[in-house]
Order: C-alpha cells, then structure tokens, then sequence
C-alpha cells in the first residue's frame, strides 16, 4: 500500500511514535505555528507505528510510479522527546533512504523549496553535515 499522498503542495509527515498524544498535539502546533501558511499534510495511522526508513523506502518503490512520493517526514520518537521537535526528513527517490533532521522553524522553507522542486532534497541533506541536523546553508 503506498504512502498517502498529499492533496496540495505540502509535505507529508507522518508519526511513527504513538506512546505520547500529548507530543503528537505539540508536535503539529509548532509546525503549524512556524509559518503563516500550512506546510504539512499529517497521517497519524497505527500502520506506520515504528515503520523503519527502509521499509518506507521499500514500500514506495513498489509503488505505482504515480502513486509514489519523493519525500517524507517522519515525526518518530526523537521528535517527539525532543523540545525543538525536529523531523527525520526522508528521501524516498533521488537517494532512497538518505536522511537528516529538520527543526520546526527550517521546516517551512524546506517543506515549500522541496514542494516546488525549487531545490533538490541533497543541497538540504548536504547542508545539515556531519550533525545530521539542518541549520541552515553557511551564511544563513
């Protein structure tokens, strides 16, 4: 069954960690809170509870070629424990699987340039470095 595929230009984030509501409620208010328009298409489905990067890399690639989506963000149990709340940002296409943290605030900026094929998941995965967390682009 292939991931659920947003309706407009936002990006789909979907949980994986159901041990917190209360995580999940915040989680999705930040997000919504970070940007004047909305970025995120959320799935909360017990399906993906603990679903792996590979799984989900193996689940689209099986996918019809119009069925599938490039990217995805996942809100997993470190973003739910951690008070910045990043996202694991998941590339499901170019590199299968590659991935790297997105802070609430990067969150709409990365949500709208990778909606819009403005920029390449890469130069975003690139620039979060050796922290595996995206800060910005030097200069920033």
């Amino acid at each position: 069954m292939p991931l659920p595929q947003p309706d407009d230009l936002t990006s789909l984030v979907l949980r994986t960690d159901f041990g917190d509501e209360g995580a999940w409620d915040t989680v999705r208010a930040a997000l919504d809170a970070a940007d004047e328009y909305p970025h995120a298409t959320y799935v909360s489905q017990l399906r993906f509870a603990g679903v792996t990067v590979q799984a989900l890399v193996a689940e689209e690639a099986a996918a019809e070629e119009d069925d599938r989506i490039i990217q995805v963000f996942l809100a997993d149990a470190a973003t739910m424990k951690d008070p910045g709340h990043p996202l694991l940002a998941v590339d499901l296409s170019d590199e299968p699987g590659r991935t790297f943290r997105v802070p609430v605030p990067w969150f709409p900026g990365i949500s709208a340039n990778l909606s819009i094929a403005n920029m390449d998941f890469a130069e975003f995965a690139d620039a979060a470095g050796d922290s595996g967390t995206f800060r910005g682009f030097d200069g920033d």
